[in-house]
């Protein structure tokens, strides 16, 4: 216990430093700017508290004492906000949704940029009816539920009840909670994403959750608590915007366990979306120091009609850990599905060995990658020449700077009311395109994230220039007055070394012994922001944004709802290797990118695209062309599938083509030719292909 004691005091005390990236700017350095910062921006968020801070603000008062002050401390007490990309107005350029506190709105934040020209941003929430102004909001995704052409928005709270709008395509929304058959109350509800779990053309809804009542941290802490953590929800889609909970049946709530992310991606890329969830060990010894692991990247296969089986432990990604964040790619381009799981880190790592039992191996604690093997295993191999990487909540897989391989993005830092781990500065993993990462310490460095409490992140073409841009939302910020204290234990030699810093919000009352208990430092954090990131970049390096549209009710035979979420693109440059990106209706932590991808072709100007629809079609395009927008319809007509003769497969992609025509899904003939003329190369490729094999 003296060890332990000791080792809290040094954490607490720390040595008092201010951050600031050292690194040497390139004419090729990918750097971004954050217009929020600028008023003209129109951005004008800022974070509420939650009602529970008044736990925290007893604590600032009374004082508290090591151990209960680790038990005692309100669970996210700014609030726990996230952020989504999505075009609700259906003008042609991304929007902003953000979720915020009780007693003020959340924000609606529309592009202008097709208006005007220009990009900057007027909140129209109180004018769509998307403002939830009583509600301690936290989390939020969308996607077309109904087929009607339109982005529809799921609203998670904090133990207020969550909220299903539907959009009535003139810029409104309409409150359907009620008449969905989702609402649940008393649910603290964390994340949630939308995907066609029985490959019916609707999108169903799944929600992450954690558990009752935020005002304490003892399910993070003691195992007896167990009993507050909630079940997981998986709402199947009927049609006419109805849904039944078929969370139990599906096979879903075999553990209850603390969830702060869930996505619905066919990680298998066998032509079901299953489910992810990520789940959270908090300070519970695992099994390797005499306790029990309940922190894991939970697998839940589908077979096809919506129901799961828990191949986690048999998958590889049952290795503890508190995982917060999801994000998923080919990483080392050998066309197998790789996940991003962020972690607590492992400075936060560091800091749990002092106040909890047995020896802490940090290497349990890094936000990390695992790598899908072709047997639908994954490895972890650890995180390589990063030694060690920060907190992470929200978490983005994307080219960033366009060089055709797929890079890692996140943030994060934990609120523990009596310290705020601050070491995450935006981790920017720069890929070589064999999942070897390296840390770009340039690129985030116009914002001190590591004053920002950052939980929700996501990502977007805000300004139509072909590289990504990057929205996170802060719960609260930490003034640049005051001091950062570096706590980190850990070596020069790690690339975030300078990074692993906390919040020094109480004080040691004897310097010598915490159990005199800490007094609070008088220093109170500012309002949580929101930071929106233009890409700066001017290296050249050329791409491509892919919208894919589902077809079901408007093609004989089509199966896909009508953002073709759980579609998976894979995407190749030419003379470079192929990269893979799943189509999501959720994921990150709280937070939804842009539906449409942008995808990186370093110095080529065209490439292939190939798309596995959920139920198994197989399409592709050829020559896709530096600089475009390219809208990939479902053809319900696979090329990969020879047991069809030619010309029957030729009548199935022409009357298709026509049906897409007459739908006004495709108004150009000339789009109707490429689309056409793809398909008879793709399937002939493919006949010849098999040919060689069959020969060889």
């Amino acid at each position: 216990m003296t060890n332990i004691k000791n080792k809290l005091l040094k954490s607490l005390i720390g040595a008092s430093i201010t951050y600031f990236p050292i690194a040497t700017f390139s004419s090729e350095s990918v750097t971004f700017t954050d217009i929020a910062a600028n008023s003209s921006s129109g951005i004008d968020y800022q974070r509420v508290e939650s009602p529970r801070i008044s736990g925290l603000h007893d604590l600032q008062t009374n004082g508290f004492f090591f151990p209960s002050g680790l038990i005692n401390n309100p669970m996210k007490a700014h609030g726990a906000p996230g952020v989504a990309l999505l075009d609700y107005d259906m003008d042609g350029d991304q929007d902003i949704y953000v979720t915020n506190g009780p007693g003020v709105a959340n924000s609606l934040y529309s592009n202008q940029l097709q208006e005007t020209g220009e990009l900057f941003f007027i909140d129209k929430a109180a004018y769509a009816e998307v403002a939830l102004t009583t509600k301690d909001s936290s989390g939020v995704c969308y996607g077309d539920i109904d087929n009607d052409n339109d982005p529809d928005i799921l609203v998670l709270s904090s133990g207020d009840g969550n909220t299903l709008f539907k959009n009535n395509g003139q810029g409104k929304f309409i409150d359907i909670t009620q008449k969905s058959g989702i609402e649940s109350l008393n649910l603290f509800s964390t994340s949630c994403a939308m995907g066609d779990v029985n490959n019916d053309g609707l999108l169903d809804i799944t929600i992450a959750n954690s558990y009752s009542n935020w005002n304490d941290f003892a399910p993070i802490f003691l195992i007896e608590a167990a009993y507050r953590n909630q079940d997981n929800q998986l709402f199947v889609n009927l049609g006419e915007n109805n849904f039944d909970n078929r969370s139990v049946d599906a096979g879903i709530t075999n553990y209850q366990g603390i969830s702060w992310a869930i996505a619905l991606v066919d990680y298998d890329v066998d032509g079901d979306v299953d489910l992810i969830v990520g789940d959270d060990q908090g300070g519970i010894p695992g099994a390797i120091d005499g306790g029990i692991d309940t922190g894991y990247v939970r697998l839940y296969n589908n077979d096809g009609t919506g129901h799961f089986t828990d191949v986690t432990i048999e998958s590889g990604t049952g290795r503890y850990g508190a995982w917060m964040g999801l994000a998923f790619g080919d990483f080392n381009s050998d066309d197998n599905m790789d996940i991003f799981a962020t972690n607590v880190g492992a400075f936060m790592g560091r800091f749990m060995a002092n106040v909890t039992p047995g020896d802490v191996d940090v290497k349990h604690w890094n936000s990390g990658w695992f790598l899908g093997n072709a047997n639908g295993t994954f490895t972890f191999p650890n995180v390589g020449k990063l030694k060690t990487t920060p907190f992470g909540w929200g978490v983005i897989a994307v080219d960033y700077d366009n060089d055709a391989d797929t890079d890692i993005l996140y943030h994060g830092g934990m609120d523990m009311g009596y310290f705020v781990e601050g070491s995450n500065p935006g981790a920017v993993l720069k890929n070589d395109g064999t999942a070897n990462f390296s840390y770009d310490s340039l690129a985030l460095s116009s914002t001190n994230h590591n004053r920002r409490n950052t939980m929700g992140f996501a990502s977007g073409d805000l300004n139509k220039d072909g590289f990504t841009d990057l929205v996170s939302v802060s719960s609260h910020d930490w003034d640049s007055r005051y001091p950062l204290n570096l706590v980190n234990g850990g070596s020069p030699e790690e690339p975030f070394y300078q990074t692993g810093v906390i919040w020094p919000t109480f004080t040691a009352n004897d310097a010598n012994d915490p159990f005199k208990g800490f007094f609070w430092s008088g220093i109170e954090s500012t309002p949580g922001s929101l930071s929106v990131e233009i890409s700066n970049a001017n290296n050249n390096n050329r791409s491509v944004t892919v919208k894919t549209k589902g077809a079901v009710g408007l093609v004989n035979g089509a199966v896909v709802n009508r953002d073709g979420i759980g579609a998976i693109l894979r995407f190749t440059p030419k003379h470079k290797k192929t990269v893979m990106s799943p189509v999501l209706g959720g994921g990150s932590y709280a937070s939804q990118d842009q539906l449409a991808k942008t995808f990186g072709l370093g110095t080529s100007y065209k490439a292939t695209i190939d798309v596995t629809w959920p139920g198994g079609v197989n399409n592709r395009l050829y020559g896709a062309m530096a600089g475009e927008e390219i809208l990939l319809p479902e053809i319900p007509c696979d090329f990969k599938n020879q047991n069809h003769a030619f010309r029957e497969y030729l009548h199935c992609v022409g009357s298709a083509l026509r049906q897409l025509k007459l739908s006004g899904t495709i108004n150009s003939n000339r789009e109707i030719r490429r689309l056409f003329f793809s398909a008879l190369m793709a399937y002939l490729e493919t006949a010849e292909l098999n040919k060689k094999k069959t020969s060889g």
